[in-house]
């Protein structure tokens, strides 16, 4: 199924049912009086987080999305069907802004949470409820309002734990296949991941949700490549691996400077992202000596000032260690500065 992470679709809800103006006529009953019934309410348009879903695919095409009218009340004070509503299921981690003013109306982040978009229109009274004292026969009922119509905007940005971020073939797919059940395309060609990809990767009686993101290129940021595209979907996960194809390069700073290039896409998208928890490995080193791992290594963690894991998707090598790194960055509360 294609990947669809933005949409504009109409929602409308149902118009409240008309109350009606009626009077009893029985053969032996002569001062028949009002017994009009009242209108039924409109259905409300309702959206709903599915976890079963992971993309908005089925909203390109259709682009209204109405619910059911009220019934209008009837004689013998019987009330008008209330309208059915209409449940829009979309993938956890949706969001919902107004087309008008760009307002969030709501965020969904939780398996079967609800939301009501739109409520329906409330049903109009019969010329029952208006008998009184000084008015026994009211030829008059009340009309029932009109449902809310709103444009919306449904933005999709991943629920994960972890995202792989890295240049193009940096070893993310390999990855996430190796520590997961995922079985994204894998090719050594760059650009072989268009699309996000999530993994549940298992840590004992734990497990965290890992994003593979698109490769990266320099001027992500600007527009170029996939990566800019998808950079959202980084925004709520609580850390970040950066992986680096180290066996590609001659010299370390080489190296370098490929990380510096995907950080500084990262950091002109959105600055918070310094804020993160970072674990950077090098990648692909069955295809390296030893002495060429621990010269990379040396040389990047020093310029860094940071630790760096050698692993292999291929071997296992230190894939345990790595998922239980990432298990220790796990806690970010969904919903808390992730706008």
């Amino acid at each position: 199924m294609k990947f669809i992470d933005e949409v504009k679709i109409k929602v409308i809800s149902g118009h409240g049912g008309n109350g009606c103006v009626h009077f009893r006529r029985e053969k032996y009953v002569p001062m028949g009086g009002p017994d009009g019934g009242n209108g039924g309410t409109g259905g409300s348009v309702i959206i709903q987080g599915d976890e079963n879903v992971n993309t908005l695919m089925h909203y390109r095409g259709r682009k209204v999305y109405e619910a059911e009218p009220g019934e209008n009340g009837k004689g013998s004070q019987m009330d008008g069907k209330n309208g059915e509503d209409i449940i829009l299921k979309v993938p956890v981690g949706t969001l919902v802004y107004s087309q008008e003013n760009d307002l969030l109306l709501c965020d969904i982040t939780q398996h079967d949470q609800k939301e009501v978009l739109a409520e329906g229109g409330r049903g109009g009274l019969g010329n029952t409820f208006f008998k009184s004292s000084t008015n026994q026969a009211p030829k008059f009922a009340q009309e029932g309002e009109t449902g809310i119509e709103i444009d919306l905007k449904l933005e999709l940005k991943l629920i994960a734990d972890i995202a792989l971020v890295g240049l193009p073939n940096a070893g993310k797919s390999t990855l996430i296949s190796s520590i997961s059940a995922a079985r994204p395309k894998i090719a050594d060609y760059p650009f072989t991941t268009l699309t996000p990809n999530l993994g549940v990767v298992k840590v004992d009686e734990d497990s965290l949700v890992v994003a593979d993101i698109p490769g990266l290129i320099e001027k992500a940021a600007e527009g170029k490549g996939l990566g800019i595209q998808f950079l959202k979907h980084i925004e709520r996960t609580s850390s970040l691996v950066h992986l680096i194809d180290c066996s590609m390069f001659l010299e370390p700073y080489e190296a370098l400077e490929s990380y510096a290039t995907v950080r500084e896409e990262l950091l002109k998208y959105r600055d918070s992202f310094a804020n993160k928890p970072e674990v950077i490995c090098l990648t692909k080193i069955d295809a390296m000596s030893e002495e060429e791992i621990n010269r990379f290594q040396t040389e990047l963690e020093s310029h860094l000032d940071k630790k760096v894991l050698p692993i292999s998707s291929v071997s296992g090598r230190n894939l345990d260690l790595l998922k239980r790194i990432m298990l220790k960055t796990k806690g970010f509360t969904y919903g808390e500065n992730n706008e």
